[in-house]
C-alpha cells in the first residue's frame, strides 16, 4: 500500500476533507495510482513538497483505526483526482 506524505516527514500524511469536513487519508493499493494522484496535486503551485511512501497494509490500517482516523483504500479499479479547492 502507498500513502502520500510531506517529503522527508512520513508522519505528515496527506489527507482530504469529505463533505462532512472529516479528514480522510487515501491509501493506494497501486504505486502508479498514488504517483498519478501526486502529479495532479503538484499542478497546484501552493502544494508543499510531497512524496509517495510504501507502507505495510496492516500497519497503516491499524494506525488509522487506533487514532480514530478515517481512511479510504483506493483500489486499482478506482479513479480519484484531488479536490478542485485545495485550501
Amino acid at each position: 500500500m502507498f500513502i502520500i506524505t510531506l517529503r522527508d516527514q512520513p508522519s505528515g500524511i496527506y489527507s482530504v476533507f469529505n463533505e462532512k469536513e472529516d479528514r480522510i487519508i487515501p491509501i493506494f493499493e497501486e504505486e502508479d495510482d498514488a504517483l498519478r494522484y501526486l502529479f495532479h496535486l503538484e499542478e497546484n503551485d501552493d502544494t508543499p513538497d510531497l512524496e509517495v511512501v510504501e507502507v505495510d497494509n496492516e500497519a497503516i490500517v491499524l494506525a488509522c483505526r487506533s487514532q480514530g482516523q478515517k481512511f479510504s483504500v483506493i483500489t486499482a479499479d478506482d479513479f480519484i483526482i484531488p479536490p478542485a479547492d485545495l485550501e
